[in-house]
């Protein structure tokens, strides 16, 4: 092809490009529907709202590219590479992205339904709002981007590094995050409705006014973890470490917490209604304010327990240890006590057994 470095709008479609050097080329709006631009060198190139379906652009190089609006769908782009390029609102859908590099990439409002992004490196790169439902991103690289109000409806994130990254709203309904790294990404407000986390590393997440109905979490460390305000209706939470946990006015209504750890967990205003907290350790725990109506609280550990004001209603806490813990003006109405005898007074009170173990 002869040396030019503007083809804006033209027609290159079915073109050999391949191992061609396009540096700072300008094909705006070009149609390389079908073109082999394998191993080409497009760095700085322009190619805003260029047709590039099903184009072979493996190992391309295109560094700080202009792909805005770029249609890109079942692109091959493996070993790519796309570092701060900008693909904002372009279509990736089914694309092949195996291994890029898209590090510090624009990919704001982009469409990667079904793309393939299997140890691809999007560390610090934008995808605010982007459509990632389907997406394969086992594996990936996702350190520090920005997913805000993205969606990751039944996305495939298994094994992939999270680390630091802002999930801030985003959808991740049925989406596997197994034996992913989440440590303090940010997940407030998220969506995690039926969504895997089995394995999942959890430190220091911020999950505040997320919806995690129904998720399993079963021995997972969530250690000092944000769910103030979060939704765990029936989440499974048995045998997790929520040691320091901030349950602030979180609804676990029906939740399994067996055998969970709460050590000074907060828990003030929590909805913990017919949970089933048995054998659970809530030692030097902060449930002021707490409705427990009905909940199942054999043989927990409530020593030294904050539980002023708390509903505890119906509440079964036989063999339960509330040495030293303070139940000022708790409703303990129809609650049986530690004993298994049921509260009695005026008000009704469990203070017999206060020391009970």
């Amino acid at each position: 092809m002869p040396e030019m470095t503007d083809w804006r709008g033209k027609d290159l479609s079915g073109r050999d490009m391949s191992g061609s050097d396009l540096v700072d080329v300008d094909m705006s709006g070009a149609d390389l529907t079908g073109a082999d631009l394998t191993g080409a060198n497009l760095e700085v190139a322009g190619l805003r709202s260029t047709r590039l379906s099903g184009v072979n652009l493996d190992s391309v190089n295109l560094e700080r590219a202009n792909l805005n609006d770029a249609n890109l769908s079942r692109a091959n782009l493996t070993g790519a590479n796309l570092n701060s390029a900008n693909l904002d609102f372009a279509n990736l859908t089914g694309a092949n992205l195996t291994g890029a590099n898209l590090s510090r990439a624009n990919l704001t409002g982009a469409n990667l339904t079904g793309a393939n992004l299997t140890g691809a490196n999007l560390t610090g790169a934008n995808l605010t709002g982007a459509n990632l439902t389907g997406a394969n991103l086992t594996g990936a690289k996702v350190e520090g981007a920005k997913l805000g109000h993205a969606n990751l409806n039944k996305a495939n994130l298994n094994l992939a590094n999270l680390t630091g990254a802002n999930l801030e709203r985003t959808n991740l309904t049925g989406a596997n995050v197994k034996n992913a790294t989440l440590y303090r990404a940010d997940l407030r407000g998220a969506n995690l409705t039926g969504a895997n986390l089995t394995g999942a590393e959890l430190g220091d997440l911020d999950l505040g006014s997320a919806n995690v109905n129904g998720i399993d979490l079963t021995g997972a460390d969530l250690t000092g973890v944000n769910l103030s305000q979060a939704y765990l209706t029936g989440a499974d939470l048995s045998q997790a470490y929520l040691t320091g946990a901030d349950l602030t006015g979180a609804n676990l209504t029906g939740a399994n917490l067996i055998g969970a750890n709460l050590i000074g967990a907060n828990l003030i205003g929590a909805n913990l209604i017919g949970a089933n907290l048995t054998g659970a350790n809530l030692i030097g725990a902060n449930l002021i304010g707490a409705n427990l109506t009905g909940a199942n609280l054999i043989g927990a550990n409530l020593t030294g327990a904050n539980l002023i004001g708390a509903n505890l209603i119906k509440a079964d806490l036989r063999d339960a240890n509330l040495e030293g813990a303070d139940l000022t003006d708790a409703d303990l109405t129809d609650a049986t006590c530690p004993s298994g005898a049921p509260a009695n007074g005026n008000p009704p009170s469990c203070t017999r057994d206060s020391a009970s173990g």
